[in-house]
């Protein structure tokens, strides 16, 4: 779980810094220096996702990652309800409905595979905590 997320935010890591221009429109007005946030959370998602494999900065990374995920929120919502168009991504209710549902799971997955977390509660040998 943890590496496939690490590399869910290290393609958004890239993928941020080298378009930010596509992604400016979602950003809600009231962000101040809206180039230059879309620009530095590439530089957020590529620290995270490195933070993630490195047993030391782990948890802190999954409560980061989680809070991020909870920040970008707004321009999510701005996304759908203003039907923004951004380049190569869908704009109908069939992509924006399941992206919202999954933020909260995006949440959780970093919380959980991080050892922040232990929901849903299950039984397990103290020394796997680092294999999730």
């Amino acid at each position: 779980m943890r590496w496939v997320l690490a590399v869910f935010y290290g393609i958004a890591g890239i993928v941020h810094p080298r378009m930010p221009d596509a992604f400016l429109p979602i950003v809600p007005n009231w962000v101040p220096f809206p180039y230059d946030v879309v620009a530095k959370t590439g530089v957020l998602e590529l620290a995270g996702a490195a933070a993630l494999l490195v047993p030391r900065l782990r948890w802190m990374a999954g409560v980061m990652l989680a809070l991020y995920a909870v920040a970008v929120f707004p321009a999510n919502i701005k996304h759908a309800f203003d039907d923004v168009q951004v380049p190569g991504l869908p704009s109908s209710w069939w992509y924006h409905g399941p992206r919202f549902l999954l933020q909260p799971v995006l949440c959780w997955w970093a919380l959980f595979c991080t050892n922040v977390i232990d929901w849903p509660a299950r039984a397990r040998a103290p020394d796997d905590r680092d294999l999730r």
